[in-house]
């Protein structure tokens, strides 16, 4: 098992960035190497997250490639303290969420949901996505909505991650963007819990048990070779953990969520039951 300096969410997302930039900038990482004076296996390190650079490592690649402004000085600011475990990320934007949410769900053997509030992000369509950032300014969704779409791929793609989601009775009953939007949000659902590949399991709206879905949502991404981390989304902010001592006792959440959710069988015909109640009470 690698140690917690390695590989850790705030190292791996900003090799992510590392990464990015370089495209941007035209250069393969050998010739990017070269051009500082390391060895490509450095370079690789880094963008994988395996290696953490040091602030003045991040500030030569980027002076490079030619990075410059708030872009430069906020992935010199990441770098530091990259070596942690467990992140809070305050980033705000497009781009900075789904450079973070992409690397992990790109590189994930098994993704797991927990949604107490919204339909996981990954299963929903680009009606009910947009309505769901409707707060956001207007020049910012229709590009958001389109990466966020986008995000499904992984699902789709050949050899797809595997993909678990504990959603709320409630929040599939509830109706963001009106009924029309939400019916094809669950007629989406429906299909996408037919692949292989995607399990759904309900969590019902009535327990006489507490269980870990009422403390909130949050997801669980298992690697081939690392750790796994835990990722909880706030309103202006998001945590990431990755620490053996935190991300315990999320895995066994999971395992009590099981226990607590409907069957898989179960849950297809709760969701049908609701479809037939909302396509009923459609104009």
């Amino acid at each position: 098992m690698p140690g917690k300096s390695e590989n850790t969410p705030k190292a791996r997302a900003l090799g992510a960035e590392l990464r990015e930039c370089r495209a941007e900038a035209g250069l393969t990482q050998q010739q990017l190497a070269e051009q500082i004076g390391v060895s490509y296996v450095s370079i690789s390190r880094y963008e994988t997250g395996t290696r953490t650079p040091k602030p003045e490592d991040v500030a030569q690649i980027l002076a490079t490639l030619g990075v410059t402004g708030d872009r430069y000085a906020s992935l010199v600011e990441m770098s530091k303290g990259a070596d942690q475990p467990n992140w809070l990320d305050t980033g705000q934007g497009i781009r900075k969420e789904l450079t973070r949410l992409i690397e992990f769900e790109r590189t994930a053997t098994e993704i797991t949901d927990v949604a107490t509030s919204v339909i996981p992000g990954l299963l929903q369509t680009a009606d009910y996505a947009r309505s769901v950032m409707a707060a956001t300014p207007t020049d910012e969704v229709e590009p958001y909505v389109a990466m966020r779409v986008g995000r499904r791929e992984v699902l789709t793609k050949r050899n797809p991650v595997s993909f678990t989601a504990f959603i709320a009775e409630t929040a599939l009953r509830e109706r963001i963007g009106g009924p029309e939007i939400a019916l094809d949000q669950l007629h989406h659902l429906e299909k996408m819990a037919k692949l292989d590949n995607i399990a759904v399991f309900v969590l019902p709206a009535v327990s006489e048990r507490w269980h870990p879905a009422h403390a909130g949502s949050f997801s669980f991404y298992t690697f081939a070779k690392t750790s796994p981390i835990v990722h909880l989304e706030h309103y202006a902010s998001g945590v990431f953990l990755y620490d053996d001592s935190d991300v315990g006792p999320y895995q066994d959440a999971l395992t009590t969520l099981r226990e607590v959710a409907m069957s898989r069988n179960h849950s297809a015909r709760t969701i049908a039951e609701i479809v037939s109640e909302l396509e009923g009470a459609a104009p």
